[in-house]
């Protein structure tokens, strides 16, 4: 194939089978933006008005960064030429500062719409990112050992299985299972002009089949486009304003995944991890704007698959390590809170004398943040999302949580 146009001329003269007209939807829909390789997104009204986002932070995001425990001598010392001037950040407390890149998070904050918690980890602690990411989103216990998503599970639990969308080229292993979902990604093909989409309609206007397939990638299209011929971009603004588009509607999904990458850090990170944050905080601004009266119903939560080492190491950056942050947004969320049974950084604190030591589950975190959302109770969604247990690097005993929403 050498372009969309080429190949729409070819079809149009001559006689398809079913299966090449299959084919030429799939490729004509990836110019549209639309991955129509997963099931189709059935816009309807929704049963419920809550909203649960999970943004994933791929690569190991520095929580210690993220969120500084600037009274804890240890930071300093063993974060040295790298260790952040706590002028510019946002103190929370008297014990943690937010990054200075995460301005609009802070002023969540500051509203009683964001939450942190320190410390956290899954049970995963051997420092692989695809081990810890596979363990992170389907909720086992050891890399493979479940093979379907903890947020595919939580869809199943709902009473009417609302919608849930992935904003990703493919639906990522959170989100796959038996119920039904959608993913949706911009494109790098050319964008299909008007005319060749409306004659492609026509030509599928007597297949009941590919007719309504088609119809349903044109309304997800219209949604993602807001209308506009631009197409969406990658940036951390551009993708909240695409989710937002799509969960701010009465008939639009009431679950989502984001996926965020490039938080590996090993090297030169303090530029590096202040421009992630930036288009985090940006992703967060959109979600809140772009939603509305929305956001009022919506959580946010926001968790990498493990931590870095405390220490920087000789290159300006930071190694695979354990503990990490996790983040709650939403007007739903009861915030301008710090959640953090402290484990300490200095030596004799540390897990194996160089990560900082998880004291809360972040499996626990999931299951209270989406069971307080829609209504379930928090321990016996917990047993249906995660059946291996919360158990935490190191044999810590995982804390107890209070509750994160409004009531």
């Amino acid at each position: 194939m050498t372009t969309i146009h080429t190949t729409a001329t070819n079809i149009a003269t001559s006689t398809m089978t079913r299966r090449n007209r299959r084919h030429f939807l799939g490729l004509l829909a990836a110019g549209t933006g639309l991955a129509l390789a997963a099931p189709h997104l059935a816009l309807a009204r929704a049963a419920t008005e809550r909203r649960f986002v999970f943004i994933i932070q791929r690569g190991a995001a520095d929580g210690l960064e993220t969120l500084i425990p600037y009274a804890d001598p240890g930071y300093a010392r063993l974060r040295g030429a790298i260790a952040l001037d706590t002028a510019a950040a946002t103190r929370l407390d008297g014990m943690f500062a937010l990054h200075p890149s995460l301005a609009e998070t802070g002023r969540l904050y500051a509203r009683g719409q964001a939450l942190f918690v320190h410390a956290v980890a899954s049970p995963y602690s051997d420092r692989s990112h695809f081990d810890g990411q596979n363990v992170l989103e389907t909720g086992g216990s050891a890399p493979y050992q479940v093979k379907d998503g903890w947020l595919n599970r939580l869809v199943a639990q709902l009473p009417h299985r609302e919608e849930a969308i992935a904003f990703a080229p493919t639906v990522p292993m959170a989100l796959r299972g038996p119920a039904q979902v959608a993913s949706y990604a911009p494109s790098s093909l050319p964008q299909a002009s008007d005319d060749l989409l409306l004659r492609v309609a026509r030509l599928y206007a007597g297949d009941a089949q590919l007719h309504a397939l088609w119809t349903s990638a044109m309304d997800t299209r219209g949604v993602a486009m807001d209308g506009g011929n631009n197409r969406p971009r990658l940036d951390g603004a551009s993708l909240g304003k695409l989710a937002a588009g799509f969960l701010a509607r009465q008939d639009g999904p009431r679950i989502a995944m984001i996926e965020t990458g490039g938080w590996d850090t090993h090297s030169a990170q303090n530029n590096r991890l202040a421009a992630q944050l930036k288009n985090l905080d940006a992703l967060i601004a959109a979600l809140h704007d772009g939603l509305g009266d929305a956001w009022s119903q919506t959580v946010v939560l926001v968790a990498t698959e493990f931590g870095r080492t405390a220490a920087a190491n000789g290159t300006g950056g930071t190694d695979h390590g354990t503990g990490a942050v996790a983040m709650l947004m939403g007007g739903a969320v009861q915030g301008g809170r710090v959640l953090a049974d402290w484990p300490g950084l200095q030596p004799g604190q540390l897990l194996e004398n160089r990560d900082l030591k998880p004291t809360t589950s972040v499996d626990a975190l999931i299951a209270s943040a989406a069971g307080e959302c829609f209504g379930i109770d928090p321990q016996r969604l917990a047993r249906d999302l995660f059946p291996q247990g919360h158990a935490l690097p190191g044999g810590a005993p995982a804390r107890s949580l209070p509750p994160l929403l409004r009531t």
